[in-house]
């Protein structure tokens, strides 16, 4: 057992964590011991940076959210968090002046890893109003990952009948971000497997928005994460 999150963290969620805010009392305990489970099964490690409550509870959070309607769901794929204090590059090195990468999950030796810049994952949750949260985008590459390809089709969240038409509204959208013509972040027209984590970020930072700018892609999202079974839960 994982045990009981502490009070601190629960207030950090309250304070923070929108989603969190939204779920019904019963729902809430559910996050909470979800959170607290993550915790207790994956490793935060700061590198040149001190890990606070704040971190651990923003990870944990954003764990959880993108697999919240799936109680069962365990991130087999993920042993450890590295936390580095502002951005890195592709060599995970922090200095110098081509610093571009906010997160990522690493890949040959460092499987099983994700590294975060810890201001980048503090960010994602203080901007209520923009479509980005870096953490949520990497766990998204996590879940896409589980099936053993990082392509955008997330075969544990995709029903099968539903594969082809994400893969047409993928391509479709990525035309309208080439055109300058979608307010999706352009880094989902990078390939199908950005495109999910991006178009995923805006799906539970700004469901509403999203909703009303692309219902077929919000459908389709809420398909996946199984959000329309979770609210009558």
């Amino acid at each position: 057992m994982a045990g009981e999150l502490p009070g601190a963290y629960k207030i950090l969620l309250q304070q923070n964590v929108i989603f969190y805010n939204k779920l019904s009392e019963p729902q809430k305990f559910q996050f909470e011991d979800r959170v607290q489970h993550f915790l207790s099964s994956v490793k935060i490690t700061g590198v040149g940076t001190e890990v606070e409550d704040i971190d651990r509870t923003l990870a944990g959070a954003s764990a959880i959210i993108p697999i919240f309607a799936f109680p069962d769901w365990e991130y087999n794929n993920l042993h450890e968090i590295l936390l580095y204090p502002e951005t890195f590059n592709e060599q995970f090195e922090q200095t110098g002046n081509d610093r571009p990468v906010m997160g990522m999950v690493g890949s040959g030796a460092m499987n099983h890893i994700m590294i975060l810049s810890k201001h980048a994952l503090r960010e994602g949750f203080s901007n209520k109003t923009d479509k980005n949260n870096t953490a949520l985008h990497e766990f998204i590459h996590l879940i896409d990952k589980t099936d053993g390809d990082t392509d955008g089709i997330p075969e544990t969240l995709l029903q099968h009948q539903y594969v082809l038409p994400w893969v047409n509204m993928i391509h479709k959208n990525i035309k309208e971000i080439l055109k300058d013509n979608s307010d999706i972040n352009p880094y989902g027209a990078t390939n199908q497997a950005e495109f999910f984590a991006v178009v995923s970020e805006y799906f539970f930072e700004r469901p509403d928005l999203m909703r009303r700018k692309h219902p077929e892609l919000y459908d389709m999202l809420e398909k996946m994460f199984r959000k329309d079974e979770m609210s009558h839960s």
